[in-house]
């Protein structure tokens, strides 16, 4: 399928309405939320003898306990019935919510709006599970990371443009409340006109018998995530995100009054920064993975929500008491300039560690009970943001500051990250390898969609340098199990990788006949269980820069598996650091270019019945071309 960018998404129908439900839904939900939280703030005493603190606790609790009461329900119900009609039921929940909030607001009635509350949270908990199971089903795979980039930069947008205007609106004289309340009941109708054009989305499990016991079932849905160690530990890495979040921005109005000594204004400048951030990693995230599932964007944004994190730190631990500022006068300020881009870049970081875990538990998740490990990663990342709320009640009874507090939670960031990928190594396995197309080459491909989305087959490829099983991984979107020279899958740093990457280490007759046939043993049972195996026939790295001559291998490997042979061809690396023009490889750093062009070709797929070494040398050869 040809690759075309993520914004196409939104005006076709099996996206776009379904992009505007969840849109609004996070807008309207923020709407409500800020408003009330404005008035429970400013007018407590017009409501209840409470104090504003221990209300606005309250409050929090009665949204965040629903999805731990109704998520392990909800994802069984994701799984049970088609998708697009529950997302309009729970769309037309929402609608009854924000009625019995509007009456609340209109008649300052506590006791209602904490219903709406509670029922605004049992909605979003029926609402996640279907939000993020209904994806695979409508998009290609190399669509996937583009809709959750576009998802998460909707929900990100609508939280602040639903927090701005509800804020605004509420602080309106005569008329503020009433707008509010009106303003929620017409984006929740809006809502659900649009959830009318969702396409229909199977049920995944239509015979699943639901069992109503929240305790059992959310065990029995993390049981289902345990079942992939990968698919848990990126829920456990999504939740960290939550967690590292919710520390982060609940500061922000104490950060902006105390510690920047600003006013109201300057917090919603923090969230709007924030915000677009997020937005702008999660949307940048399709172009830096090539369109695929490309998890080692992961670790690099670990990377950045520790780095900036800390830096955030140092320009917040250091700021000059000058007394309350105004927004214009925070802005002009250059010393502030460096905290609004560490947050921002905070933000975008956190968009490229986010929307590939997302992506990952999307697509490597059995189907059949997708909804429920969903389900599960929901309670989980409320868990982790109760947790975070503990944390800092903690931390600060210890005497902790905030700009403290934010060290203490970059530097755990990075602890949390050595944990997860070194329990899966594939993490910084292809971070090692993203790392090496966009910071040492510029990788060009073409003929992509001549790579077969599954089932068996075997890639020949022309050798040119060390570093062509890390080119061609990184450029395919499939996971490939390549065959090397042993010395090479020994090499210093890049043996992680190819380790990880279960590579098959071969070596000639004459030198360890032993490992050559389990070698060849190891590559049948590979496609026998419809992997891609990737071979270079040439038997060496060219000296001359020049292909040479494809060996047996080939028609070994097909004579026990006759599977279907795609043709490659790498273009540009001669002459590279990693070749071994005029020497050994890696002997002349100053061949090591920057960004150096490089290309791949991938020819279409050959029988296996045509695949002779010479045919194919022929047409890998005609894909190289005359760049070498």
């Amino acid at each position: 399928m040809a690759e075309r960018s993520q914004f196409r998404l939104l005006a076709e129908r099996r996206f776009g309405p379904f992009f505007g439900v969840q849109f609004l839904g996070a807008m309207n939900d923020n709407v409500f939320k800020q408003g009330l939280v404005i008035l429970l703030a400013y007018q407590t005493a017009s409501f209840t003898a409470m104090s504003s603190d221990t209300l606005q606790n309250l409050a929090q609790a009665l949204f965040v306990l629903p999805f731990f009461l109704f998520s392990a329900t909800a994802g069984q119900i994701a799984d049970k019935y088609e998708k697009s009609r529950l997302i309009t039921i729970t769309v037309s929940i929402e609608l009854a919510c924000m009625a019995v909030g509007a009456v609340g607001l209109l008649t300052q009635n506590l006791p209602l709006l904490l219903i709406a509350l509670f029922l605004g949270g049992v909605q979003s908990a029926l609402f996640g599970p279907v939000k993020y199971a209904i994806l695979p089903q409508h998009l290609q795979e190399t669509e996937i990371v583009g809709g959750n980039g576009l998802v998460e930069m909707g929900t990100s947008i609508a939280i602040l443009l639903g927090m701005v205007y509800g804020g605004w609106m509420v602080t309106q004289p005569g008329w503020g409340v009433a707008g509010v309340a009106l303003s929620t009941l017409a984006f929740s109708a809006a809502g659900i006109a649009l959830s009318r054009w969702i396409p229909r989305a199977p049920a995944a499990d239509p015979g699943l018998s639901i069992n109503w016991n929240p305790i059992t079932e959310t065990w029995r849905n993390l049981h289902f995530a345990r079942q992939n160690r990968t698919v848990f530990l990126s829920i456990l890495g999504i939740s960290w995100f939550w967690f590292y979040g919710a520390i982060f921005v609940t500061q922000f109005p104490n950060l902006s009054k105390n510690i920047l000594q600003a006013d109201a204004h300057v917090v919603t400048l923090l969230l709007v920064v924030f915000s677009i951030g997020i937005g702008a990693g999660s949307l940048l995230c399709e172009r830096l993975s090539g369109h695929k599932v490309e998890i080692g964007l992961v670790p690099f944004g670990a990377i950045g929500l520790t780095l900036f994190g800390i830096d955030l730190w140092w320009a917040t631990a250091s700021h000059i008491d000058h007394g309350p500022v105004s927004l214009g006068a925070f802005v002009r300020d250059p010393g502030h300039w460096r905290l609004l881009a560490d947050l921002g870049l905070i933000g975008l970081f956190g968009g490229f560690y986010i929307v590939p875990l997302y992506a990952l538990i999307q697509t490597r998740s059995e189907p059949s009970h997708r909804s429920r490990i969903i389900a599960g990663n929901n309670i989980l990342n409320a868990v982790f943001m109760v947790a975070a709320a503990a944390l800092a009640i903690v931390l600060f009874g210890a005497g902790v500051t905030i700009p403290q507090l934010i060290l203490v939670t970059a530097l755990m960031n990075a602890a949390v990250a050595l944990y997860i990928f070194g329990l899966v190594p594939e993490f910084l396995m292809r971070f090692i390898v993203w790392m090496l197309i966009h910071s040492v080459y510029r990788l060009e491909k073409s003929g992509q969609e001549n790579i077969p989305e599954e089932g068996p087959a075997l890639v020949v490829c022309n050798h040119v340098s060390l570093v062509d099983a890390l080119v061609i991984a990184a450029a395919c979107r499939r996971p490939i199990r390549f065959v090397m020279d042993h010395r090479i899958f020994k090499l210093p740093l890049i043996s992680f990788v190819f380790r990880t990457g279960k590579a098959i280490p071969i070596a000639p007759a004459k030198e360890d006949p032993a490992m050559m046939e389990r070698a060849f043993a190891e590559v049948s049972a590979a496609l026998r269980a419809g992997d891609l195996v990737a071979i270079f026939p040439e038997g060496r790295l060219t000296g001359t820069g020049e292909m040479e001559p494809f060996r047996p291998g080939v028609a070994r490997i097909l004579q026990s598996d006759p599977v279907p042979v795609v043709p490659m061809a790498l273009r540009g690396l001669w002459g590279s650091f990693f070749s071994r023009k005029d020497g050994a490889a890696m002997s002349k750093p100053w061949r090591l270019r920057p960004f150096a062009k490089i290309g791949l070709a991938v020819g279409a797929p050959v029988p296996a019945t045509a695949a002779s070494p010479d045919a194919l040398q022929a047409q890998v050869q005609a894909l190289r071309g005359d760049w070498r």
